[in-house]
């Protein structure tokens, strides 16, 4: 089988010999530069040292943007986001994702102690990502995005992460990913039975100090 090739990430680590870590994917047209700011902001205690790694998603043109190329872990192929999806192309970032967990592991980090996080398409992959995962992650965060692939999650997912905690957040005038898309996806992942936190905040798509201090309160419950 053809190993998958890392993708280039910027690395942050809160202290030495780190004993846990976040991988935290961007959003459309971003870079992993787009969250590192964030790890100061979260205020972690001193005493527990995480690697965050912020990865760089390929260079791909995305159709719903004229087949501009940029950075993008899928296609996105309409504006209703689910209609049609990009199946082969989440699928293909699912596996560097998984990549990229597993060289946490082969670098001391149990995946029990690895956060998947992620924001906009990057929540979306680290929804797909972490419900198909055959190992224990300690959490899933999900940052103003949706499920993908809705409809294939009762049959691709694992029994590994049935119970990790899930926290998603969301702004209530968010007109990238409306808030119907993000309740459809709560809602689907709460039947099927997952432990989830649901914040909302006023805000569009992006990202608001409140959110922050909840993050790091659901950070500090989930890497112990």
């Amino acid at each position: 089988m053809t190993q998958t090739p890392l993708l280039q990430s910027i690395e942050i680590e809160t202290g030495p010999a780190p004993t846990h870590s976040v991988v935290w994917l961007h959003g459309l047209g971003a870079d992993g530069n787009d969250f590192a700011p964030i790890v100061p902001e979260l205020r972690l205690p001193s005493s527990l040292c995480v690697r965050f790694v912020f990865p760089h998603a390929p260079v791909q043109p995305v159709t719903i943007n004229g087949g501009m190329p940029m950075r993008s872990w899928y296609d996105i192929l309409v504006p209703n986001l689910v209609r049609i999806e990009d199946e082969t192309g989440i699928r293909a970032s699912e596996r560097a994702v998984h990549a990229l967990i597993q060289r946490e592991v082969s670098r001391g980090v149990p995946a029990s102690r690895i956060v998947l996080a992620g924001f906009s398409q990057g929540c979306a992959m680290t929804l797909h990502t972490g419900l198909r995962a055959d190992y224990k992650l300690a959490g899933l965060m999900g940052l103003s995005g949706y499920l993908p692939l809705a409809d294939m999650a009762d049959h691709d997912r694992h029994a590994a992460n049935l119970n990790t905690p899930i926290f998603l957040a969301h702004g209530l005038q968010d007109p990238v990913v409306t808030i119907d898309r993000a309740e459809a996806s709560r809602d689907k992942l709460v039947s099927m039975g997952y432990p989830l936190q649901w914040h909302t905040y006023p805000m569009q798509h992006s990202v608001c100090p409140q959110e922050i201090s909840d993050m790091s309160a659901f950070l500090r419950s989930v890497l112990v």
